[in-house]
């Protein structure tokens, strides 16, 4: 019997499973995919908003400047790479000038510090690759770009270190309410808690209808992106914004923290899992985003992808718990500012759990520390001595990210191992650079297989079915 079982573990479920393993509780996580956070946390714009853009006195508005606060706290303890370059909101006329006064006026009732109105002088010497025409800016220090699929991980990873467990490839199929504890069936059995939290993305519907009709609809709305090489990524030193409209932010040019430039997304209403790209779509993007900054040189992108998130017909979030299974709580809705608000709903949620009689009680010895060894970010000095302890650090795999096999083999050995290309790739970076895997795949797929004792055929991409290597020739039988 679990005190907690959360559904999902995109940033959401992570946040809350974190905060509740501060406490002396019983906890599980499920997850239907192969690896943590496959959803929408996994491809984002991976920026951390300020705040200004939800309305007063919501939830998304006190979680998000809330959210802002626990994102840089978190990085700094669990190792996170982020950034805070602040954004920008810019104006292209008298209409846009109106519309970020208002931001500027929403922000102020909603505490986020440090705004300030811009005219074009100013906006200039912040950022001279600003397109001309722009006439003025709201700046936003407080904003920030993260590793938003790290960050996820960091969190998790820390709950998994004190004591939460995690179930992946297990898909919750049906909920009972038992009376003093609820049963989650899966393809994997029946798990049984005294209080389920679903925190499925884009498929916060599909579990709400387990235990009743939603009172909210899901619309998945698919982005895409462009990345473009390092070369791209000094164009802008803050993230860049147009004025938002219905369909959410706009098309946004930010730097990452990697280094990269990222320009997107454009919003198409489709299937949950619809993650496919379209020229058309993508020179939509393209024609935005140079009104913005003119002189990207889109020549130099190295992937497009596109990522789904969990619009819906609600104007805030949804975090509630079910009128027929009180003890069953939906964290549902939870578009933009999301990823920003995640460390926050995970407070939220367990305030909620202790008003409904959750006894916590602090857990005496809680590990709120985590390090990887990243050798690109450190010195020569300590980069010599860990590869005089492990000359497996001396050893690149991935040339366009200068990815060494010890850091492949840190990441295979985690409190969450990958067991993917894409699962290390995630965590340290192979594969994400200018040739995109072309040199370092077959070297990270014998790493995986050797380090994690399986048949190189069974070594997939991503999801089960995606195996690279499909038989083995008989000269190496």
């Amino acid at each position: 019997m679990y005190d907690v079982l959360i559904i999902g573990s995109g940033v959401s479920g992570a946040s809350c499973a974190y905060m509740l393993s501060k406490y002396d509780l019983k906890v599980a996580v499920l997850d239907k995919s192969n690896d943590i956070a496959n959803g929408t946390t996994k491809a984002n714009s991976a920026i951390i908003h300020a705040g200004f853009d939800p309305s007063p006195d919501t939830l998304m508005a006190k979680l998000n400047v809330r959210g802002v606060e626990l994102a840089k706290e978190i990085a700094a303890k669990l190792d996170v790479p982020i950034n805070n370059c602040g954004s920008l909101v810019l104006a292209f006329d008298d209409g846009d000038l109106e519309h970020i006064r208002k931001l500027y006026d929403r922000g102020c009732k909603n505490n986020v510090p440090g705004l300030e109105l811009l005219d074009k002088e100013q906006l200039h010497e912040l950022e001279p690759g600003i397109s001309d025409a722009a006439v003025g800016a709201l700046l936003a220090p407080s904003a920030c770009i993260i590793n938003p699929w790290e960050y996820c991980l960091a969190m998790l990873e820390t709950a998994v270190v004190n004591g939460t467990e995690l179930f992946l490839n297990t898909e919750a199929m049906g909920i009972t309410d038992c009376g003093e504890y609820v049963s989650v069936e899966t393809n994997n059995g029946a798990f049984e808690a005294k209080y389920v939290l679903s925190a499925a993305g884009v498929h916060a519907g599909d579990v709400r209808r387990l235990v009743e009709e939603p009172p909210y609809e899901i619309v998945p709305t698919r982005g895409q992106y462009f990345l473009l090489d390092k070369d791209e990524g000094t164009r802008v030193s803050r993230t860049i914004f147009q004025c938002p409209n219905e369909k959410g932010k706009g098309v946004l040019v930010s730097p990452t923290v990697d280094g990269n430039l990222i320009v997107g997304p454009d919003a198409n209403v489709g299937g949950a899992d619809d993650t496919s790209t379209d020229k058309e779509g993508l020179d939509a993007i393209r024609a935005a985003a140079v009104k913005s900054v003119p002189g990207i040189n889109f020549r130099m992108n190295i992937r497009n992808f596109a990522g789904v998130r969990a619009n819906s017909d609600q104007s805030d979030f949804v975090i509630e718990k079910s009128n027929a299974v009180p003890r069953f709580i939906d964290i549902a809705c939870i578009k933009s500012p999301g990823l920003t608000a995640a460390p926050a709903i995970g407070e939220y949620v367990v305030e909620m759990l202790a008003a409904e009689g959750l006894q916590l009680t602090e857990r005496p010895q809680f590990v709120d520390t985590r390090k990887r060894p990243r050798l690109g970010n450190i010195s020569e000095e300590e980069r010599n001595r860990l590869i005089q302890e492990n000359p497996q650090y001396g050893r690149i795999i991935c040339r366009c990210e200068q990815v060494t096999e010890g850091e492949i083999v840190a990441a295979l050995h985690t409190p969450i191992p990958p067991t993917t290309i894409n699962g290390v790739k995630r965590r340290v970076g192979s594969g994400m650079g200018r040739c995109q895997g072309g040199f370092c795949t077959p070297k990270v797929h014998e790493i995986i297989a050797r380090e994690s004792g399986v048949d190189m055929l069974e070594v997939c991409l991503e999801e089960p079915g995606s195996e690279i290597l499909k038989y083995r020739s008989k000269e190496n039988e």
